[in-house]
């Protein structure tokens, strides 16, 4: 098993840090782009594997498309090679073909999708047999379980016969990654008319128009970037991350202000944002509904800082790329910190007595348990297990971190 030792970081530091582009764009704006014929008119996409992998499938005319581990690649091609009739099998790692994308395959074949399962009723892989209309545009889709759904049969819509008409019922998570969807599809010249109070969503026949599109850099990978900050111990610690965009579309910009609570204080200085530290507040209560991929990074910081911390919206946690809730107890309990539910699949407890004695960080296959943890080593030692899982969507972040954090394999 390969780890990494991050030494405790006795220094201050005052640097800038040149952030990747967002996944969540990138792989959003290749979908639409190929839907649209456009060729190389995308710009600062995403160096993560995820939007790697995006990029290759699109690009192959393999019958097997094979997305490794990446959910929003499985969902957003599971629907654009359906509905452009295309003939695939689709699979990925065993945790990928353990992750749920019913859901998604009920409603495609409500529109005319062939597709059967391989192996299990509900999970990948899947066969891709092709499309025929089926004469309904008017489908209902949950909204309280992935938004990936949501987003890659928005993309497909205009694309359709009598364009769609999609009912979410139920509540509706993670918003803001549906609303990036939306703006990116208007961006390509489609129109789409979205009623937030009945959660309807309409898009008729059109065309996409290939444009030279940008990608702004990503919040996500920003968040950690805060943890540092917050988490140092030299009150005159300063980062510059390079750019972001004060208005953005990314749901995860609202960690300016998650992390304002914290003790960091953000501000935009037209090339991306200063960080500076600033006292943190006794306790915080948020809601992840709309931003879960932030959870794993603010219980860290919450733990390390002794700030109990109430967390809602945490649900989908549970089906990411591990089970992110059981693998946050399982390891926030090594320096502290205790993550208890105190009601059913809707709210938890984080309490925390920290300390720190060099713990050693299991990453379960996934890329935001390593990031998350990585700033513990602004207060003392720690080990990252499989350190190389951020790849997924970071694959800069060590050498990043090396500008402030000393590291060795051991």
């Amino acid at each position: 098993m390969k780890k990494l030792l991050l030494h405790k970081v006795e220094q201050s530091f005052q640097t800038e840090i040149a952030l990747p582009s967002s996944k969540s764009e990138s792989n959003r704006a290749l979908i639409i782009n190929a839907l649209a014929k456009g060729t190389d008119n995308l710009s600062n996409l995403a160096e993560a594997r995820d939007t790697q992998t995006m990029m290759r499938l699109l690009a192959s005319d393999d019958a097997i498309a094979d997305v490794i581990d990446a959910g929003t690649t499985m969902r957003f091609l599971t629907a654009y090679f359906a509905v452009t009739g295309q003939q695939k099998t689709m699979t990925g790692t065993p945790r990928m073909c353990d992750r749920p994308i019913g859901i998604l395959v009920d409603a495609l074949r409500a529109l005319g999708a062939d597709i059967e399962y391989v192996k299990n009723e509900g999970y990948p892989p899947l066969n891709l047999k092709g499309f025929n209309f089926a004469g309904n545009n008017k489908i209902q889709i949950r909204g309280d379980v992935s938004s990936q759904y949501i987003s890659a049969l928005l993309m497909v819509a205009p694309l359709l016969p009598e364009g769609l008409v999609l009912e979410i019922t139920g509540e509706l998570g993670s918003k803001p990654y549906i609303e990036m969807t939306l703006k990116q599809m208007e961006a390509f010249g489609v129109s789409v008319d979205a009623n937030w109070d009945t959660l309807t969503i309409s898009v008729t026949p059109q065309q996409y128009t290939a444009i030279p599109y940008a990608i702004e850099s990503d919040w996500s990978g920003a968040s950690y970037w805060f943890s540092v900050v917050a988490l140092s111990e030299n009150e005159d610690a300063e980062l510059e991350l390079l750019g972001l965009k004060e208005n953005s579309l990314q749901g995860d910009s609202v960690v300016t202000d998650i992390m304002s609570h914290l003790g960091v204080k953000s501000e935009y200085t037209g090339r991306g944002f200063k960080l500076t530290k600033i006292p943190a507040a006794a306790s915080l209560e948020w809601d992840f509904t709309n931003c879960p991929d932030l959870a794993q990074t603010i219980c860290v910081v919450a733990t390390a800082k002794n700030i109990p911390l109430t967390l809602t919206g945490i649900e989908s946690l549970k089906v990411k790329e591990t089970d992110r809730v059981v693998a946050l107890q399982n390891e926030l309990i090594k320096f502290g910190g205790k993550l208890e539910e105190i009601e059913t699949n809707h709210k938890y407890l984080l309490s925390s007595n920290f300390s720190l004695n060099t713990p050693q960080i299991h990453t379960y296959d996934d890329h935001r348990m390593a990031m998350a943890f990585a700033p513990l080593a602004l207060i003392g030692d720690v080990i990252i297990e499989e350190p190389d899982v951020v790849v997924k969507s970071y694959p800069s972040f060590w050498k990043h971190l090396g500008a402030i954090v000393s590291m060795e394999e051991i």
